[in-house]
């Protein structure tokens, strides 16, 4: 049995299955993507809820793996070598689980590389923009009289948009036919921008046309489904 004892954020956060993945993360777009990844590659795993709300992502334990308070972050105690390794940063968790189990990413080089590119289009882009209409359009930017953030936000994650549209017009999904980690982390944000932070009209969604039937596809999957669901809200640590 692995012994993960070393490691701070499980006197925190106590595994209760020792030898699984462990995942620390909440339900929003950064942390389904590795729900979602571990859900669609069925790596056996166990959540740990980080509370907000309590400021769990500022505690010792947390940054003790992830010093830049973001979650999400995970063990996993059969790593490089049957050593146990924390990682952080949600793209880095993608590649990682991507090579452990040999699923969606390509084999092929060149492809493979392909594949990340389109994987950091969404870190790099898709993340930090949309997150910035979330707030200006829902959160406390949308009391500010001035509209200029907002719209440059919005006419960003317009632009931006675009880009996916026009790569997806002959394609089922970002890479082609082949489902893939740059599609696990791009769909989520769409998801959100729409939904949650109810902003579709503002970057006129319907002008996308692909996007949308790409994230119909996306959220029809049953592994994504059960993904955006995790941590639940009663997840709790034994």
């Amino acid at each position: 049995m692995p012994d993960l004892s070393t490691f701070p954020i499980t006197k925190k956060w106590p595994a209760k299955h020792p030898d699984r993945l462990q995942l620390y993360s909440l339900p929003t777009p950064n942390g389904v993507k590795i729900s979602i990844m571990l859900e669609e590659t069925g790596l056996p795993y166990e959540p740990h809820r980080v509370g907000f709300e309590t400021d769990d992502q500022m505690t010792p334990e947390f940054l003790s793996i992830s010093p830049n308070n973001k979650i999400p972050a995970i063990i996993d105690p059969n790593g490089p070598n049957g050593a146990p390794l924390a990682l952080f940063e949600s793209g880095a968790i993608l590649i990682y689980l991507a090579d452990k189990t040999g699923k969606l990413m390509p084999q092929d080089a060149a492809e493979r590389y392909e594949t990340i590119q389109w994987l950091m289009f969404q870190m790099g882009g898709i993340g930090p923009m949309f997150g910035q209409v979330g707030f200006f359009h829902k959160f406390a930017g949308k009391d500010y009289e001035d509209k200029r953030p907002r719209d440059r936000y919005a006419d960003e994650a317009k632009r931006l948009l675009k880009v996916l549209n026009r790569q997806l017009a002959q394609r089922q999904w970002l890479m082609g036919e082949a489902y893939t980690i740059a599609d696990i982390a791009t769909f989520p944000w769409v998801r959100n921008l729409i939904g949650f932070y109810g902003a579709g009209e503002l970057v006129g969604i319907a002008d996308f046309p692909n996007v949308t039937r790409a994230l119909d596809a996306f959220v029809a999957r049953p592994a994504v489904a059960r993904g955006l669901l995790i941590p639940a809200k009663d997840t709790v640590s034994p």
